[in-house]
Formats: C-alpha cells, sequence, structure tokens
C-alpha cells in the first residue's frame, strides 16, 4: 500500500451534533480521537458491544463515486467519518495494522452506512450509494497525532 493520505478530519463532541473540521487531532490509544463523542462515550453507538469505535475513516473517492454515480450533493463530512483518506483501500486494511502518520491502526470491520447516518447527514441517497464502500472501523493501537497530509502506509512500510 503506497500514495495514501489523510485528505480531512472531523470531530465532534455531541452525539448526533454537526462535525467539526480539524487539521490535526490527538489519537489516544484504546480510546478514540480526542474531543470526539467516541472517546467521550457519548456517541449515540457508544453503548453497543464491539470493537472497533475509536476511529472511523473513508475514502474521499467514494464521497466522489457518490456523487458521480449517484447524482448525489455529498460533502465529505456527510458520512460522518473522522478521517477522510484517500489513495488507499481501505477494506482491504480489515484485520491488518496499519500507520497514519505515527499513529498506528489496527481495521477491525467494515463501517457500512445506515439509516442514522443518511437521517443526521440530511444527504437523501447516501446510504445506499456507500454501502460496501462506507468505510473502516478500526482500533487505535498507538496513539500520536494525526494531521491532515499525513501517509497511510501498511505497518510496516
Amino acid at each position: 500500500m503506497t500514495g495514501g493520505r489523510v485528505e480531512a478530519i472531523f470531530v465532534s463532541a455531541v452525539a448526533e451534533a454537526p462535525l467539526d473540521s480539524v487539521k490535526e487531532v490527538e489519537a489516544i490509544a484504546g480510546r478514540g480521537l480526542k474531543g470526539d463523542r467516541y472517546a467521550l462515550r457519548t456517541g449515540s453507538f457508544s453503548k453497543k458491544e464491539g470493537a472497533g469505535r475509536d476511529v472511523t475513516l473513508i475514502e474521499s473517492e467514494a464521497v466522489e463515486s457518490a456523487r458521480r454515480d449517484y447524482g448525489i450533493e455529498a460533502n465529505l463530512d456527510d458520512p460522518r467519518r473522522n478521517v477522510v483518506t484517500s489513495g488507499v483501500a481501505l477494506n482491504h486494511l480489515v484485520g491488518r495494522e496499519f500507520a497514519v502518520g505515527d499513529v498506528r491502526l489496527r481495521g477491525v470491520r467494515l463501517c457500512e452506512p445506515c439509516e442514522h447516518m443518511e437521517k443526521l447527514s440530511g444527504v437523501a441517497g447516501i446510504r445506499k450509494a456507500l454501502i460496501h464502500r462506507g468505510g473502516l472501523r478500526a482500533e487505535i493501537v498507538t496513539g500520536g497525532t494525526i494531521r491532515v497530509g499525513d501517509p497511510v502506509t501498511a505497518a510496516g512500510s
């Protein structure tokens, strides 16, 4: 895996609130992104069982495909994922460790789009447009700072 990079970062301290675009964020191992609802354990799905709630990622190319293939006006924050990447196939990272800048992540499972996401985004059709390309749920293995422009690489690369 080469050529991946961070295009945008989004967080929100409050469940269901609009996301804030930030240039960098502290990733806390085993917890989440500092100031984000899931690190604070106040997200809509924080009480649900299951790993992979530390950070969510989505490919900018998936959002562009939704625009192109479905004719919907989606912005990078509409899927409500934390980290937007380009140049990396996130679906292939399930079960694998990878790095975002100096932060080490482990892909846990796909982040399929849901009705709740579509409702909060206000973008009709975005759920259907992002099926099987809605991103990746990951755990933070080693913390640090994630910045816009950071490379996304396979662990050990």
